[in-house]
């Protein structure tokens, strides 16, 4: 039996699961209805404690075992996040940043530099994680570029990650080149590509205008075509290359 299929098999008893729903649940995300791009479908993804797509589950407990011979424990800190939930993230910087005495329009600005609008999120899809070492000393906020770098708690876990990663189908999505646009650099964010790529795919053939106009987020009277036309570009496609 092939390493990768053994893997796989038991992977997928370990978890009390059989590999005929897991397959068959594969195939049938490939329509990617609309509700499901933008985090309002009801999909059957895998995972307790996060959720993840069928194909992006399989394919991280790969991941996670490699990690674990050479040393590391990857704590998974975001997966799926439904639209509801990225709403509420969104609703509460909103508030905060406009009773600070933020313009609305300066609200948005600051919010898009790391967080999506409702509806547009990469994390809707069930394939990209949040993910850090859960063996290094925890700082108080994970999420912190630095982390990753020089002498930061998870510098030698982004090194495993940057030469091994890619080989599981995982690759960085916001980089730290410097021409590159939009969301700033989030070097604990990696995306399955084999899902996450048609995806993307079938994701720019929405209209987004019409669908965050229809939402009635807080704040999406001031959300202009030209603005959602520069998000789109510089915030959903300015990504690694390799995911488009």
């Amino acid at each position: 039996m092939q390493r990768r299929n053994f893997i796989k098999k038991t992977a997928v008893a370990a978890a009390g699961l059989s590999l005929v729903p897991y397959l068959g649940q594969a195939r049938q995300l490939q329509d990617y209805s609309r509700d499901i791009l933008i985090g309002k479908g009801t999909p059957n993804f895998l995972g307790s404690d996060y959720k993840l797509e069928p194909n992006t589950y399989m394919a991280f407990i790969e991941l996670q075992n490699a990690a674990e011979s050479a040393g590391f424990n990857i704590e998974v800190v975001s997966a799926y996040r439904n639209y509801n939930r990225q709403n509420a993230i969104w609703t509460r910087k909103y508030k905060a940043f406009t009773s600070e005495g933020l313009t609305p329009i300066e609200a948005i600005k600051k919010i898009v530099e790391y967080s999506t609008i409702p509806g547009t999120s990469r994390h809707h899809w069930g394939t990209d994680i949040d993910m850090i070492d859960g063996n290094a000393t925890r700082p108080e906020s994970v999420l912190q570029a630095a982390h990753f770098h020089g002498k930061g708690p998870f510098c030698k876990f982004k090194e495993w990650m940057n030469t091994h990663a890619q080989s599981f189908g995982f690759y960085e999505v916001y980089s730290d080149k410097p021409n590159r646009k939009g969301f700033k650099y989030e070097p604990w964010h990696f995306s399955y590509l084999p899902t996450s790529k048609p995806m993307l795919a079938q994701y720019r053939k929405l209209d987004i205008k019409t669908m965050l106009s229809e939402e009635k987020l807080i704040g999406s009277e001031h959300f202009t075509k030209e603005f959602v036309d520069n998000y789109l570009q510089n915030n959903i496609l300015d990504i690694n290359p390799e995911l488009l």
